[in-house]
């Protein structure tokens, strides 16, 4: 299994443009194309992986509140209770 977060062109190429913008913002910094790409790429290998996982468990933790919920909710049917 590949562990590499990958990014579509059009969402790597609007976070560059976010990074460039952020830096000129923030730093009165221009940044080159090759600095902002090596930027995402430390960002995506460092932090990546332990967001997709906390919003992996965040979600299975949903799911699971969700299904406990619907699990309070079943009747249960003892066979007895259609009389004829």
């Amino acid at each position: 299994m590949n562990d590499k977060l990958k990014l579509t062109d059009e969402r790597r190429a609007a976070l560059l443009r976010a990074l460039q913008s952020h830096f000129f913002d923030q730093h009165s910094e221009e940044i080159g194309e090759l600095k902002a790409e090596l930027l995402i790429d430390f960002f995506l290998e460092r932090l990546g992986p332990p967001v997709y996982n906390q919003a992996i468990g965040d979600a299975r933790k949903y799911i699971q509140e969700r299904l406990d919920d619907l699990a309070d909710e079943v009747i249960h049917f003892d066979g007895d209770s259609f009389e004829s």
